[in-house]
């Protein structure tokens, strides 16, 4: 999605989020990723800070901030970004500069990693095989089909990726084929390497 992304040339508009789209971003959010809690997500997003949209392409929104007293954030730095009607994802240099945030997350084993760096998705077998983990499963599936999740390997402190799940986590421990996750954002590509739209 971001592997060519030059903020120059694929960036069209700009526009403020409201204050009521803004809670519906931070809802949306937090419904996602159950694991975080306000307090959080107001680190990430304060509610005197407006959030700015810049549309990117035909079907993809870049949601960035402006910096405050508080926070180390530059100006415009990107936070999350969405593609059609998927699920908000965060952009790496926040799941970075904020380590202790509770987004889903799963871990791929070592022989993936070259290929993620790469930009390519995620096979069954990179999250099944020793190495690999997802959350534990109950009478749910922990994680469901378009949930969005954040990707860390085995061995390593920081997440390489940020990809939307193509299947159940319950689906691929029983299927262990094919397609897993599809990557959206990987360590090195246009979006990583863009520290602000301007």
């Amino acid at each position: 999605m971001f592997k060519r992304f030059d903020p120059d040339n694929d960036v069209s508009t700009s526009t403020i989020v409201k204050s009521s789209v803004q809670r519906g971003i931070k809802n949306e959010i937090l419904s996602s990723h159950p694991d975080m809690d306000e307090e959080q997500l107001d680190l990430l997003i304060p509610k005197k800070n407006p959030l700015v949209q810049y549309k990117v392409g035909p079907h993809l929104m870049l949601y960035c901030r402006s910096p405050s007293e508080e926070s180390a954030v530059r100006d415009n730095e990107p936070m999350f970004f969405q593609s059609r009607d998927g699920p908000l994802l965060p952009t790496l240099r926040l799941v970075h500069q904020y380590p202790d945030i509770e987004f889903n997350r799963v871990t791929v084993d070592k022989g993936a990693i070259p290929f993620i760096l790469g930009g390519a998705n995620i096979m069954c077998p990179g999250l099944t095989n020793p190495g690999g983990e997802m959350p534990e499963d109950g009478d749910e599936p922990a994680l469901e089909k378009g949930d969005g999740v954040v990707i860390y390997a085995e061995g390593k402190e920081h997440a390489l990726a940020v990809g939307v799940m193509t299947m159940s986590s319950a689906t691929i421990r029983s299927k262990n084929k094919g397609n897993g996750i599809e990557v959206a954002h990987f360590l090195g590509d246009g979006l990583f390497q863009t520290p602000e739209i301007s």
